[in-house]
């Protein structure tokens, strides 16, 4: 695969998302839902589940984003299922990053990429990583992000973003949406953010180490996929989502 647009163009950020790969296949999130209970202004699995930390995983010198956002949800699955942290560490992230690009640091399409997850899973430590499924959501559809991050199947956004997206993020704003030619969409690069949380001001990710308040206005303009992912174990509340319409989908898969 060519090398995805903006990966080493920044001294500490690094990109590695490829442009979106579309699916009509793929399971829709929305079929899965329940009627909701009304959900929290806010809500940050980080808040309800103490210890858990925002590590780089590599992505300071690597375009490993993909795997990075898999490492961190990853850790919230095993989080939920062992009530600890899993230790998992930049050279096992790095290893199946490598081993999905195929030796080069090229950076990964994602849907690629979730469906090896589901397929063969990732090692850490002396286990395998699987999930069971994934889903799309409709990201324009505001209530159906939340509906997915407070249910707690995890949450993954491709974004193209904008160069004005760099200096907020080094002086600790928001991604908001601005104006000129820096406000262009992919005018930096594609990346992978896994997303805990929400305000009433828009999400909450964890990227670079760090957790990172962007917009909703922000999401509608540079995000362009975005999954809800479900963990072998079905660790999710069951409240919200329909674990048989999972299970029906995955039957009809080869």
């Amino acid at each position: 695969m060519a090398k995805v647009k903006g990966i080493q163009t920044h001294k500490l950020f690094k990109l590695g998302k490829a442009s979106a790969k579309k699916d009509a296949r793929n399971l829709k999130f929305a079929r899965l839902l329940r009627a909701v209970p009304k959900l929290p202004a806010s809500y940050d699995f980080d808040l309800t589940h103490s210890g858990i930390p925002t590590p780089m995983f590599g992505n300071d010198v690597y375009g490993d984003c993909v795997i990075a956002g898999r490492a961190h949800q990853t850790l919230r699955f095993e989080d939920i299922e062992q009530g600890s942290v899993l230790m998992i560490t930049d050279k096992e992230v790095l290893k199946e990053y490598f081993k999905e690009t195929g030796g080069a640091d090229t950076g990964l399409v994602v849907l690629d990429s979730l469906n090896l997850w589901r397929r063969r899973g990732w090692k850490v430590g002396k286990h395998n990583y699987k999930i069971q499924a994934f889903a799309e959501i409709n990201f324009k559809n505001h209530a159906q992000l939340r509906q997915a991050i407070f249910a707690d199947v995890g949450v993954g956004f491709g974004v193209q973003l904008p160069n004005s997206a760099k200096n907020q993020i080094q002086t600790g704003q928001p991604w908001d949406v601005t104006t000129g030619p820096d406000a262009r969409p992919g005018s930096w690069g594609g990346h992978y953010i896994f997303v805990p949380g929400y305000t009433p001001a828009g999400p909450v990710c964890v990227t670079w180490g760090r957790k990172q308040q962007m917009t909703w206005a922000w999401l509608d303009k540079y995000c362009d996929e975005a999954y809800a992912i479900f963990d072998a174990k079905n660790r999710f509340k069951k409240s919200i989502i329909q674990k048989s319409a999972i299970t029906a989908f995955l039957k009809t898969l080869k």
